[in-house]
């Protein structure tokens, strides 16, 4: 999937008497943020994104830029939404387990906040974390 800053347009039924109708405009980057933070909140996730952009994402949190849309790629249709999330699992969860529930809690999230429906949520593990080998004091860094 190609990484592309474009907006989505949802729009909004009218509600009741008096209320106005239009549309809701809903930016891929607000959609890929939503999954990746549903994507961090699963329990043996380490962290989000390659290598190069975690170290980029090192940085950006030094300055206090967090990027939660590091390591998500997402594309909106009218009414569905496809994701791609890569993680790096801590050692030694059951990397199955793990990107099972990475896949559910994005499909959630994104169906709860955005009001879109998944297509697919492919996740891919690109490497597994193991206390002090990467991080002197072995600490989680999401």
């Amino acid at each position: 999937m190609a990484e592309t800053a474009s907006t989505t347009t949802v729009t909004t039924p009218s509600t009741g008497a008096g209320s106005d109708t239009g549309a809701t405009i809903i930016d891929d980057a607000v959609v890929a943020k939503v999954a990746g933070i549903a994507a961090r909140e699963v329990s043996g996730v380490h962290s989000l994104g390659t290598g190069a952009a975690r170290a980029l994402g090192a940085i950006r949190d030094a300055i206090g830029q967090r990027d939660y849309g590091q390591g998500v790629k997402v594309e909106v249709g009218e009414k569905q939404v496809a994701a791609d999330v890569v993680i790096v699992a801590d050692y030694p969860v059951a990397l199955q387990q793990v990107a099972n529930e990475v896949r559910a809690a994005v499909s959630r999230a994104v169906e709860q906040i955005v009001g879109m429906e998944t297509a697919e949520v492919n996740v891919t593990v690109q490497d597994v974390f193991i206390p002090g080998d990467d991080d002197a004091e072995g600490t989680r860094v999401a």
